[in-house]
């Protein structure tokens, strides 16, 4: 059994997606961001990070429970546990780990800074140019896997966690783009037909808050943002 601490996130769907596809068992445990289960002494001895999501294998390596963060490390964890989603060839893996480290490094990040100016900011703080310069970044690495998937059903030459691992953001991000991209765009329908993935990127969807892009940021405010962005998220904890 794995324990799966979550929310209805592109990193949480990552995870879930895996999970299911590989057929673990898993348990989801909601982490409501905005009212700050994040940072719980409970959920700080899961993550000192403060960011989920994060898993405890309750049958880790020698049966000991083991706990991981970090989505992408969880998913390398997930595939090589079970011998599954990733390469046995050299090459094919060291190209799977640059998918894993380009979304870790620049998809992810890029995509949550246009979040944070286009909706999260405070008012006087959702600079233009700010959001501008994410929107195009997060479009510029759309065309860099696009250009990639011309020809190609999946970003190796078989179905992997490097296709899980890029999805949930890359259908955010072309939902914000301004650019054409056929080959993504092919390639996450292919991908959303999969029943794994339908059953993964549900993972926490009653879970969605009003307050936040999903949920339409209906009675977001300075109350949320000290628990994201301000003197809750930013304390020192023993």
């Amino acid at each position: 059994m794995i324990e799966l601490y979550t929310g209805p996130t592109p990193n949480g769907q990552k995870v879930a997606i895996a999970l299911e596809e590989l057929g673990l068992e898993y348990r989801g445990h909601a982490i409501d961001i905005l009212k700050g289960d994040q940072l719980t002494p409970e959920f700080l001895a899961i993550n000192p990070n403060n960011k989920h999501p994060a898993i405890i294998d309750l049958d880790g390596p020698d049966g000991e429970p083991m706990t991981l963060w970090e989505s992408c490390a969880i998913l390398v964890y997930l595939a090589e546990k079970t011998g599954q989603l990733m390469p046995d060839d050299p090459v094919q893996r060291a190209q799977m780990m640059q998918w894993l480290f380009f979304q870790a490094s620049a998809q992810g990040p890029m995509s949550g800074q246009y979040a944070h100016f286009a909706f999260y900011a405070a008012p006087e703080h959702q600079y233009p140019y700010a959001a501008e310069r994410y929107l195009n970044e997060m479009n510029r690495q759309l065309g860099v896997m696009d250009r990639h998937l011309q020809n190609k059903d999946y970003f190796l030459a078989e179905y992997s966690i490097a296709d899980i691992a890029l999805l949930p953001y890359a259908m955010s991000s072309l939902r914000a783009s301004r650019v054409e991209r056929p080959n993504v765009q092919a390639w996450v329908k292919r991908l959303s037909e999969r029943a794994a993935v339908i059953r993964g990127l549900a993972i926490m969807l009653d879970q969605t808050r009003d307050e936040t892009i999903a949920g339409g940021m209906k009675g977001y405010g300075a109350a949320h943002r000290d628990v994201l962005f301000g003197d809750k998220q930013f304390a020192e904890r023993g």
